[in-house]
């Protein structure tokens, strides 16, 4: 394979910056930064709850990094836990000595799912008003979390996350869906609490850490309502595609013959704390660290990137051109900094995710230009269902490809943006971080 000058060193520079950034949101970091025990006080942000007045502790979670989340937890309060249940994604577990780790299905929810999904919502109906529940939640949640309403389907659930998610609907819209099928989103997990204290810790994985929207907002209050979900649906002419059993569930919610999710006036949320420990800001804080470290001062674009994958791809590159045209808005060597959660609008059977399509995109408007090289990846070390967190690209890579009869543009049509990157050596491969803060790209420019 041909060799580039000076574009491993780019793409070493590259991985640094974004392992940088993980580091800074591992949960253990994000947990102890935030969870205290003293003098059998247990601090939480700034609210002390004092063990002694506490008769049960309960230990719940769902999400890619609730498993190691719970682990710094048990390492904080130690013997203290009276019993736990965490919910995270295959290949996320860990060990624990106080809770049940149950593997399920993610982005897809499947059957592990939905037992694991009512043995939480069993634990947590033990639970009473002397009881404190802590729960920790992060990226992945919503999938993880599956308790279907009563007359849905796991299948008619499926079917409908698939369809939200091939559409290219954002995770807000997504979850205002979710949260309107299920028996434990929308704050529904703190009604089942009988008035029990509850303290989430959150690690959040979306743009503007909304409360509501991080793993669909089990202890959070819901302003969205049924009538939105209908609105979701025709925007992307979903209404006539979902199951039936579906429908009807919206319908009567819409109509008020089924009970809303839980609103921010409720008294449910009156013995609730919901506390983000861990977001995207954090992660980008370290980047710009490193980056500096490495002689790139960096330029943080924006931590709140979204659209379709290769527009965004499109704006990141014209930037990265600007700058090294004209030195505007500041001069090479820089390391543009961005984040967010780009969508995909699947239009063909190929393989990949939104950080591989943005690059792959990247590398059709860097084509021929030296100098620039980017990375985008998901900071949980998966993009799509994929075992690649992401791509690298730069202005080699589509010449380089076409040297071996590939065509860039019919990759990025099909939605094959993996097995374009595979045989360049291009995927960026980091195996399961146990954390989600969304995504992240890295774009060095040299002078």
């Amino acid at each position: 394979m041909q060799t580039i000058p000076g574009r491993q060193n780019l793409k070493e520079i590259a991985s640094a910056v974004f392992q940088a950034a993980v580091r800074a949101v591992a949960p253990e970091t994000c947990v102890r930064r935030h969870l205290r025990l003293s003098e059998n006080r247990l601090k939480a942000g700034e609210t002390e709850y004092s063990l002694d007045q506490i008769d049960r502790l309960y230990l719940v979670g769902a999400g890619k990094a609730s498993a190691a989340m719970a682990r710094a937890v048990e390492e904080v309060l130690e013997d203290r836990i009276t019993d736990g249940v965490i919910l995270t994604k295959y290949g996320h577990a860990v060990e624990l000595k106080h809770c049940k780790v149950i593997e399920a299905g993610h982005p897809v929810p499947d059957e592990n799912g939905v037992r694991g999904t009512h043995a939480l919502l069993d634990l947590v109906s033990n639970a009473g008003p002397e009881d404190l529940i802590l729960c920790l939640v992060s990226g992945g949640g919503s999938a993880l979390s599956p308790a279907p309403a009563e007359g849905i389907r796991l299948a008619d659930k499926q079917k409908t996350t698939r369809l939200l998610l091939k559409c290219g609907a954002t995770i807000h819209e997504i979850n205002t869906l979710r949260k309107h099928l299920s028996q434990i989103k929308g704050g529904r997990l703190c009604t089942a609490a009988n008035g029990a204290r509850i303290v989430s810790l959150i690690l959040s994985d979306v743009v503007g850490d909304d409360l509501d929207i991080i793993a669909s907002g089990m202890t959070a209050p819901d302003p969205s309502r049924f009538e939105d979900c209908f609105d979701i649906l025709s925007k992307y002419s979903l209404t006539g595609k979902i199951p039936d059993t579906v429908h009807e569930h919206l319908t009567t919610g819409r109509d008020g013959q089924t009970a809303e999710t839980p609103k921010p006036e409720d008294s449910v949320f009156e013995r609730v704390q919901n506390r983000i420990v861990g977001s995207l800001s954090d992660a980008l804080a370290a980047a710009e660290a490193e980056a500096r470290r490495k002689g790139y001062p960096p330029l943080l674009l924006s931590s709140m990137i979204q659209g379709e994958a290769k527009e965004v791809a499109k704006v990141l590159c014209g930037i990265a051109r600007e700058v090294q045209r004209s030195g505007k808005p500041t001069p090479a060597p820089v390391c543009l900094l961005s984040g967010g959660e780009t969508t995909v609008t699947v239009k063909g059977d190929g393989l990949g995710g939104r950080n591989m399509e943005l690059a792959l995109a990247a590398g059709i408007s860097l084509a021929g230009t030296p100098g620039m090289l980017l990375l985008s990846a998901g900071t949980d070390g998966n993009d799509g269902p994929t075992d690649a967190a992401g791509a690298f690209a730069d202005g080699s890579t589509i010449s380089r490809a076409a040297a071996s009869g590939r065509s860039a543009s019919e990759y990025l049509a099909r939605n094959d943006s993996y097995h374009f990157f595979e045989p360049l050596e291009d995927l960026f491969i980091t195996g399961p971080t146990r954390t989600n803060v969304m995504d992240l790209q890295v774009l060095l420019v040299d002078g």
